[in-house]
């Protein structure tokens, strides 16, 4: 199976879990006649969230507060799991559009018709799309145009285009990562300043044996949260993958 076509069968086997579960239930339900079609399927859900980490807005979100964390001085606090869960949410609020054009297409392309794996496939090939246009809509060209570029060389004679997933995907977790990084980057800046300061002010106190660390952490945590600092955050996050 093309890394295209399996990705499309488990964009649609994560989006049509509530309908799957009605269907499964009718009569006429067939996904589940077969074990090798149902050994098939969990195989395909089983990389379903992975795919759907690496194709939505969790990634960037993830990694800018990881960023924040580290530089606010806190490596530990928040907790992993509350970063993780923060990042879920968000991701929630910033899928919604797409995740409901998704769910859609699998409605519509399950309507009528037993909950099969050509069913599935059918249905995934038409949820992609609102996906495809998410990833293309949120990937740099520069990103496109090498990850393109490789994808040429590694497969001749086949015909891939720029806008494949195959192509989408790593272009838009690289252009994830690169403004993930630049935001972080930006982060860092007014709490470095303030250590600098608070390091050249125990300098010239002669305090050489205390940590600027350990003094500039309750200043930059008051700075953090005098100007609000994750409401900014989560406004700026948002903003971009909401229209």
């Amino acid at each position: 199976m093309r890394a295209s076509s399996l990705l499309a069968a488990a964009i649609a086997l994560g989006a049509a879990a509530p309908v799957l579960a009605a269907k499964t239930t009718a009569p006429d339900a067939t996904l589940l006649d077969s074990p090798l079609t149902m050994v098939a399927a969990l195989a395909v859900l089983s990389l379903a969230p992975f795919l759907l980490v690496v194709t939505t807005s969790f990634l960037k979100i993830a990694v800018v507060l990881s960023l924040l964390r580290n530089a606010l001085g806190t490596p530990r606090v928040p907790p992993t799991m509350v970063i993780t869960g923060l990042a879920v949410a968000l991701t929630v609020v910033a899928m919604a559009p797409t995740a409901g054009r998704v769910t859609g297409a699998v409605e519509q392309g399950l309507a009528g018709r037993p909950a099969t794996v050509d069913a599935l496939l059918d249905a995934g090939r038409a949820a992609k799309e609102p996906v495809r246009d998410f990833l293309l809509r949120h990937s740099h060209d520069d990103a496109l145009d090498a990850l393109h570029g490789m994808a040429v060389r590694a497969r001749p004679g086949e015909d891939v285009k720029r806008d494949d997933l195959i192509v989408g995907v790593p272009a838009f977790i690289l252009s994830e990562l690169k403004e993930a990084f630049l935001i972080g980057f930006i982060l860092f800046i007014p709490f470095l300043v303030l250590e600098l300061v608070v390091a050249n002010v125990l300098l010239a106190l002669g305090m050489h044996m205390l940590a600027p660390t350990t003094v500039s952490l309750p200043f930059k945590l008051l700075l953090f949260v005098a100007v609000d600092g994750w409401t900014l955050i989560i406004q700026g996050l948002l903003e971009g993958y909401i229209p």
